[in-house]
């Protein structure tokens, strides 16, 4: 078996930011948008709101979303507070897509977008108040980095929110590659090492909070989602070939979530 803390320290799949464009620039971003909605992360609206009022985001909060896709959180914050907001992604596709539906619903005087990559995030130091990520942290490379970014461009006594895929126990060689291979992640971060790279970055940690159960709950979803409403959809649009490789991905994910292999986490930071 594989030790969790070993893994985290060094070993990491050969994924680069190139890949993850890649992937969002082809199908993956329209078939995680047909699973999850807009907001591409697991629990949608709610989830966002959740974290959001953890965050103590108000109507003068400045937010950065962190790998922000789409923009859906972006602009649900926006409407719902009438705060600003910022996403970054790595993806031009994405951006240029979030900023056509930011746009559409009227929300440009609110909500931007920049192109830029993660460990050197495009903003000066203590620009924020909130740094938020939903799922999406999985795909960076250097986690530490990251996290010290964000710590950067936080002003003093700002909040990192995040919640993400982790994680949860240790599996075989075989099972941690087929897992990341198939999400293209470099590795996944534990709950716990989440939390020593935010307290080693300077954060005092707030909330800690293992979300494993509902992250198995949704997954059970997925794969429905994929099998009964989008199976006829995918196929016709992108061949028998894809959807039995993204159908055998999430029925693997399935497995590992219920035997407590993987899950998600939420953390919360404060910047002293």
């Amino acid at each position: 078996m594989s030790d969790m803390r070993e893994i985290r320290k060094g070993r990491r799949l050969d994924f680069t930011i190139a890949d993850v464009n890649e992937i969002y620039d082809g199908p993956g971003g329209l078939l995680w948008e047909m699973l999850m909605g807009e907001e591409i992360h697991v629990g949608g609206e709610r989830e966002t709101e959740l974290l959001a009022e953890k965050a103590g985001v108000n109507i003068n909060t400045s937010i950065l979303d962190v790998c922000s896709a789409l923009g859906g959180p972006a602009r649900h914050l926006a409407k719902k507070y009438g705060c600003k907001v910022t996403g970054l992604d790595a993806t031009i596709k994405m951006v240029d897509e979030a900023e056509r539906r930011t746009a559409k619903e009227g929300l440009a005087h609110l909500v931007t977008f920049r192109q830029g990559n993660a460990l050197d995030m495009p903003f000066k130091a203590g620009s924020f108040n909130v740094v938020l990520g939903q799922d999406a942290w999985c795909y960076v490379t250097d986690k530490e980095r990251l996290i010290q970014e964000a710590f950067r461009v936080l002003g003093h006594g700002g909040v990192i929110a995040f919640t993400d895929w982790i994680q949860t126990g240790n599996m075989t060689d075989k099972e941690w590659e087929d897992l990341n291979n198939f999400m293209a992640f470099p590795y996944m971060e534990t709950l716990d090492g989440y939390e020593q790279l935010l307290v080693d970055s300077g954060f005092m940690i707030i909330e800690k909070e293992d979300l494993s159960e509902d992250f198995a709950r949704n997954c059970h979803i997925y794969l429905r989602k994929l099998r009964n409403e989008f199976k006829s959809r995918i196929i016709k649009q992108y061949g028998t070939e894809m959807f039995r490789s993204v159908d055998d991905g999430l029925a693997m994910w399935v497995k590992a979530a219920d035997e407590g292999k993987v899950g998600r986490g939420r953390l919360i930071g404060k910047k002293i």
